[in-house]
């Protein structure tokens, strides 16, 4: 199959107020050309409205029917999207007919692994084929779908494209991926090429979680209010001994796994701190899982912009953390060019998950197809 350029679509858990989009040319295995990006702007009462649906589908945690406002946030963060892809396209002056496949991750609102006598579930936001009829143009969506009815995780589908990244830059085992998002995930790579990945813990959302709680914005800028504040070592020592930390892969995380509600009784600074640190040596205990620790971590996601973070992974992780952009990678575009590659996957029916980053128990493939429909 030769390359074709495909659009990615993602918007995180961490609820930035972005859709990222981005266009690679791939046939799904290798990366021929990185083609333009763009952090588009949610409307404010769309994200106002994703945050209470996620307040709603934590309650509901998969006992009953959906909660109403599932179908409305869908409707409208599918419109948006759509909206968002349209005008991409118009200011790049790309032609809809020169896309092979939009991957449409959709909106993530509750997630929940397998344990023993209890299959995983999930539940992504985004109707496939109401884009597909926008656009005019074939939208992959559901990639998690097939995993977890096979018994797998669900999470991280990062890592096939983290191992095409590597690859690209003929890294070797001394070289780890890690995003921040939401929640953390790493991806390293053996010699033989075979990804392992698995989320190490949370990331960024009990940190913005604690700040928007304690009015002082929406997120944590530039870790300032962090590095304002005191570690409670004793705390993070407690927190430091939760099973997940510890427990083997494969294995994935909601972002409700980990809440604010850790720091509670903390200053809001102190809290900040204890729980960018937390974030931070959990990637230590990751690490210490691996068949080899790396000595270098490439960060990709909104995490990698606060310094304070950053810097408590090189102390209490024992690595060194550079940001996507010192090997020539675009950190913002890294999860939506990810869904890009598995979309065109998809088309070709190759594995999207595998057995060391999903657990399933072969290489698996994945996705739903929404084609063109002609007019009746």
């Amino acid at each position: 199959m030769q390359p074709g350029w495909a659009i990615g679509l993602m918007t995180g858990t961490v609820l930035d107020g972005h859709i990222d989009i981005a266009m690679i040319r791939t046939d799904g295995e290798t990366i021929a050309e990185f083609g333009p990006w763009t952090l588009a702007p949610y409307p404010a009462e769309l994200r106002a409205l994703l945050i209470e649906t996620l307040r709603a589908a934590g309650k509901w945690a998969f006992d009953g029917p959906d909660p109403a406002i599932f179908a409305e946030a869908e409707q409208a963060l599918t419109l948006a999207q759509s909206e968002a892809v349209a005008a991409f396209l118009e200011r790049e002056g790309i032609r809809p007919a020169d896309i092979a496949a939009v991957g449409f991750h959709g909106q993530t609102v509750l997630h929940r692994a397998p344990a023993p006598g209890r299959p995983g579930q999930t539940r992504q936001l985004g109707d496939g084929a109401a884009m597909a009829r926008h656009l005019g143009i074939p939208v992959v969506n559901r990639f998690r779908d097939d995993d977890m009815a096979a018994g797998g995780q669900g999470a991280p589908l990062s890592a096939v494209y983290h191992a095409a990244l590597l690859r690209r830059i003929e890294a070797d085992g001394d070289t780890a991926v890690l995003n921040l998002g939401g929640v953390a995930n790493i991806t390293w790579c053996g010699d033989d090429g075979t990804p392992v990945a698995f989320d190490t813990g949370p990331a960024n959302a009990p940190i913005n979680d604690w700040v928007v709680r304690h009015g002082l914005g929406d997120m944590d800028r530039d870790g300032l209010i962090a590095a304002s504040g005191t570690v409670d070592e004793a705390r993070l020592s407690e927190l430091l001994t939760h099973p997940y930390l510890s427990a083997p892969y494969p294995k994935s995380l909601d972002r409700n796994d980990f809440r604010h509600t850790m720091a509670d009784g903390l200053a809001a600074a102190d809290g900040a701190a204890t729980l960018t640190a937390f974030s931070a040596a959990a990637v230590g205990r990751a690490l210490d899982l691996l068949p080899r620790r790396p000595s270098r971590l490439i960060v990709c996601g909104g995490g990698r912009r606060n310094p304070e973070l950053m810097r408590a992974i090189g102390k209490r992780a024992g690595v060194r953390a550079v940001p996507a952009e010192e090997v020539g990678w675009r950190g913002d575009a890294i999860e939506a060019e990810c869904f890009a590659f598995l979309a065109m996957r998809s088309l070709r029916a190759l594995p999207i998950s595998f057995p060391l980053t999903t657990g399933v128990a072969r290489p698996l493939p994945g996705g739903r197809l929404h084609p063109i429909r002609s007019a009746a």
